[in-house]
């Protein structure tokens, strides 16, 4: 039997609404009965997991219940021989990675909050992790899904072998839909094996030395796994800052080829001004972690973050128009700056809320139009609705716009949620 949760349970708040209902189905076959059920009586729905990735996208246009699909969190198959898995939707991606951490393998996800973050979550978030330049997107590793339509089919593409080429790669449209177009129930994954080393150097960068160590570092002769300049959010990463931050390295590989990258990178920030370079070897998993989680950790109803995409050649530039910007608008600014995919995190804050609100709403306004390439990350609910999702409209909107006509016609999965509205 499916649970009922309570009608003012806060986790479901979305932009300062409340759903009528809460619906965790059990299985497959309730959730598809449930959604047939929301289609007939032109309920809208939302669909949850962890709650760790909401503040993407826009505002429901309509929101009467909520689905949650945490009960739904089984193995469904794993070779580990073929290096596939199956997982339903609804099991976290710290649950996904211990499981294949078991056998030596892992996928690659990279997302916030892992311990709650479900997988279906994550993919339809289409979540970009900073190891994409290395491994690939989360969506490159998706195999297999089996998806509830709005109006209850059950529809199933791909499956369990690696190279699988028959039809249409249907899945794929899932991830990074929001919810928009199909509920994933199921994912079917490739693995890859756990790298023989990891390993994290961290150096604090004194003042005018942070242009210099970004120039050096990307020249290196081995490539990091990822590379990001952090400045600020020392309360949720290490407790510590420079002036000009820290840089953190993450470097994966054959034993040999990290000791090279050490030494090149200790060289590399040496010739750059950079005094010392710490060398994190036993706990690079909840090092990385806490970096990762910092990309949506809020500070209560006063902060928003936003992350902007462009070339790691452009991302000086980026930090320095929000910069300004923040100080005109007497806003706090963290950033973490992303060195390998160019992606350019900034934190907007205030000491106090009543503060926040008075000058968000002219920040907004300014990174809409000189960022376009911009989505808010996290944003407290009080405020959510005034803030667009996305900056930008794509020239395939009207594609975009006839794929949810046909996937789902009444508009009862998170109508409006997807850029341009839909």
């Amino acid at each position: 039997m499916a649970v009922e949760a309570a009608r003012e349970f806060p986790g479901f708040g979305l932009a300062g609404r409340m759903p009528e209902r809460v619906f965790v189905p059990q299985n497959i076959d309730e959730l598809a009965a449930f959604l047939r059920e929301c289609d007939d009586a032109g309920r809208a729905a939302v669909v949850f997991g962890g709650n760790t990735l909401q503040s993407l996208g826009n505002a429901p246009a309509r929101y009467d219940v909520a689905i949650d699909m945490r009960a739904l969190a089984a193995v469904v198959e794993y070779e580990p021989r073929d290096f596939t898995i199956s997982v339903e939707a609804g099991m976290t991606v710290a649950a996904l990675e211990r499981e294949l951490a078991e056998r030596g393998q892992f996928v690659p996800l990279d997302a916030p909050r892992p311990s709650l973050a479900t997988v279906g979550g994550t993919l339809a978030s289409g979540w970009l992790g900073p190891r994409r330049a290395r491994y690939g997107r989360s969506r490159d590793y998706v195999i297999g899904s089996t998806a509830v339509l709005p109006d209850g089919t059950v529809a199933k593409s791909g499956g369990m072998v690696v190279k699988n080429v028959t039809g249409y790669d249907v899945t794929k449209l899932y991830v990074g839909s929001l919810g928009t177009l199909g509920t994933i129930a199921k994912a079917n994954f490739k693995t890859l094996p756990v790298p023989e080393v990891r390993r994290i150097a961290i150096a604090a960068l004194p003042e005018r030395t942070s242009a210099r160590a970004v120039a050096n570092i990307s020249a290196l002769g081995e490539e990091p796994a990822a590379a990001l300049v952090i400045r600020g959010f020392a309360n949720e990463i290490d407790g510590r800052d420079s002036i000009e931050g820290r840089m953190l390295l993450l470097f994966e590989g054959t034993a040999r080829a990290v000791e090279r990258a050490t030494r090149e990178v200790r060289s590399a920030l040496g010739a750059a001004g950079v005094p010392e370079t710490r060398l994190v070897d036993r706990e690079v998993p909840s090092t990385f972690a806490h970096v990762i989680d910092a990309y949506v950790a809020p500070l209560g109803a006063r902060s928003t973050t936003y992350c902007s995409y462009g070339l790691p050649a452009d991302l000086a530039a980026r930090r320095d128009l929000l910069a300004a910007r923040a100080q005109q608008n007497e806003l706090i600014l963290e950033t973490i700056e992303d060195l390998c995919n160019g992606d350019l995190v900034a934190r907007v804050s205030t000491n106090m809320t009543s503060e926040f609100v008075v000058h968000i709403g002219d920040f907004e306004a300014y990174r809409r139009d000189a960022l376009p390439r911009t989505r808010v990350l996290a944003a407290p609910g009080a405020i959510r609705e005034l803030l667009e999702g996305w900056s930008d409209v794509p020239s395939s909107l009207d594609t975009m716009r006839a794929l949810k006509a046909r996937f789902d016609p009444r508009g009862t999965l998170s109508p409006g949620r997807f850029v341009g509205g839909i």
